[in-house]
């Protein structure tokens, strides 16, 4: 048994025993880490208020047979803007349950710990918009190797005449190409994905609505289907 430091931001914590809770953190260097924090439902806890969700930290870990033991927890970033603000809390939600679905323990996970972080620091910084979900998710898709195909036919590669989306294809499909279960998409939403895959998180602006609830209806879906289940937080934000 060793004691070590890491950092990290929480992802979710639940309750474990009588006073105890279990701490999930992504960590960008040891990916996702699945701690125990003893006593930090008691009262007098020195740093329970630290292990909230969306916090990023410094920890000083006891390494356990099954979970580490967190012995210490240092604040780094609360984002206290993004906990004043119910969207915020149902976007971040949505980011960490994702995070936590692909995030792998053992495993270096700087790109997609910095991507959650800019993604909190958005939302603390005001920036609820719908898109910027949905610009998280596609990013993240491209962290993860899975990116749609956004610029071309993801069947036959040519760069016009793209209206249609598949899931199983790989993205968006020319209108020659129509595999099943293919959907027809309104125009605009073509440039408006491709420009949301490469967007600066903190500099999102809400734009028209309607493109950006079939934006997040796409990317949604496509994010199901290569996490082979349902989000479940994305359903707070009124999809």
């Amino acid at each position: 048994m060793a004691i070590r430091h890491d950092s990290g931001i929480v992802l979710r914590s639940y309750a474990f025993g009588e006073a105890d809770k279990i701490v999930v953190l992504l960590s960008p260097l040891n990916g996702k880490l699945r701690t125990v924090a003893k006593g930090v439902r008691k009262t007098k806890s020195k740093f329970g208020a630290r292990l909230e969700s969306f916090m990023e930290v410094d920890v000083v870990l006891y390494e356990g047979r099954n979970l580490d033991l967190i012995t210490q927890a240092d604040l780094r970033s609360a984002f206290p803007s993004l906990r004043k603000d119910l969207d915020a809390v149902a976007a971040a939600s949505t980011m960490a349950e994702v995070v936590d679905a692909v995030a792998q323990e053992n495993e270096a996970s700087v790109a997609l710990f910095e991507l959650f972080r800019r993604g909190l620091a958005a939302l603390d910084a005001g920036r609820t918009s719908p898109d910027v979900v949905t610009a998280f998710l596609l990013q993240l898709l491209r962290v993860q190797g899975l990116a749609p195909a956004l610029t071309m036919c993801a069947s036959c590669g040519r760069e016009d005449h793209l209206d249609r989306f598949s899931v199983a294809a790989g993205g968006i499909i020319c209108g020659e190409c129509r595999p099943d279960g293919s959907v027809r998409l309104r125009n605009g939403l073509v440039p408006h994905l491709a420009a949301l895959a490469t967007a600066d998180l903190a500099e999102i602006e809400p734009g028209d609505a309607e493109l950006s609830r079939d934006a997040m209806w796409v990317t949604r879906r496509f994010v199901e289907f290569h996490l082979e289940r349902k989000l479940v937080s994305i359903a707070v934000l009124g999809e």
